[in-house]
């Protein structure tokens, strides 16, 4: 058996984005060795400490120089929303098979990607892609991680932006029969601590369920996000005719998040995504509730009402 990873050589990928930007101050905090990959290191706002260099898993550029001398790698690209051009699900495919390649080159030791919960039913576009880039990625490296979680609750999480502006401007909606869908959101610190931990985790599992304390449906979450942010909960009419793809068309219109991103999240709404099988001890073993969850991201946002815990 190889010797653990006690303080291993890491490349962040994703590192501007919501889960990336939280996991990367909670690697310096560690006092991780941290490299960061990014298209357009004059671009990047990252803080000080970790190095930048470019790289794009989408056309390959850099990544060979991005991997040198690297023990454990960061997941976190998806194609889908942000401007990307083209097919989403094929631009993954093809991120993932260049990193893929890389850090076989490099002899990468561990991988770790963050994808979603496994959909007990056929799954939306967007879970499926998220499945196919886990099969391309699980020969990368001796050690490869799944880390899997449902909706992440963060101020930059683009799931609760639009859980946030659904409940702050509609105080009337129809709900489409996935409301009554349930799910196991976590709050954004838990997940990035978790996959912080992952780096060093002695004998990491294949697979690893993240979940935070609640079970909810979409209806209780939005009820309890509206009381978290110190508003009268919504009144939701219902409308079983109105599927995710016809409701991604509102919230296009009544919230902020990229369309291209609104359609495949909106469709996957109608999966069950819970953890079936806790993670081993040590990974995520107190997750927060959803309204302290809620509440953090209204903090991160600077938009918990006066009075509010």
């Amino acid at each position: 058996m190889d010797a653990p990873l006690s303080s291993p050589r890491i490349l962040l990928t994703g590192a501007t984005g919501a889960v990336g930007g939280r996991l990367l101050g909670e690697l310096l905090e560690r006092g991780a060795s941290v490299r960061c990959m990014v298209r357009d290191p004059a671009r990047a706002k990252l803080p000080a400490g970790p190095q930048v260099v470019r790289g794009d898993a989408l056309t390959g550029e850099g990544l060979d120089a991005a991997l040198d001398g690297i023990d454990v790698v960061y997941y976190l690209i998806h194609s889908m929303g942000r401007g990307a051009q083209g097919d989403f699900a094929a631009n993954d495919r093809a991120a993932a098979a260049n990193v893929a390649g890389a850090a076989r080159r490099a002899g990468v030791r561990r991988l770790i990607y963050l994808g979603g919960l496994e959909a007990p039913g056929a799954g939306s576009d967007h879970l499926r892609s998220r499945e196919e880039v886990a099969g391309i990625l699980a020969g990368a490296a001796p050690e490869f991680v799944h880390a899997r979680a449902a909706m992440v609750i963060g101020a930059d999480s683009a799931s609760f932006l639009m859980l946030r502006q659904l409940v702050r401007r509609l105080p009337a909606m129809v709900g489409p029969k996935w409301i009554d869908t349930r799910t196991q959101p976590i709050a954004a610190g838990d997940v990035t601590a978790a996959l912080a931990r992952l780096a060093t985790y002695a004998d990491a599992p294949e697979e690893v369920q993240l979940g935070g304390a609640d079970v909810l449906t979409y209806r209780e979450m939005m009820k309890r996000c509206a009381r978290a942010d110190g508003r009268r909960e919504p009144l939701i009419v219902p409308v079983p005719l109105l599927s995710p793809r016809l409701s991604s068309y509102w919230v296009r219109f009544v919230t902020s998040v990229d369309p291209a991103l609104a359609r495949p999240l909106v469709d996957g709404l109608s999966e069950e995504l819970l953890v079936r099988e806790p993670p081993p001890p040590g990974i995520n073993d107190a997750p927060m509730g959803f309204d302290e969850a809620v509440r953090d991201a209204l903090r991160g946002e600077g938009l918990v009402p006066s009075g509010a815990a």
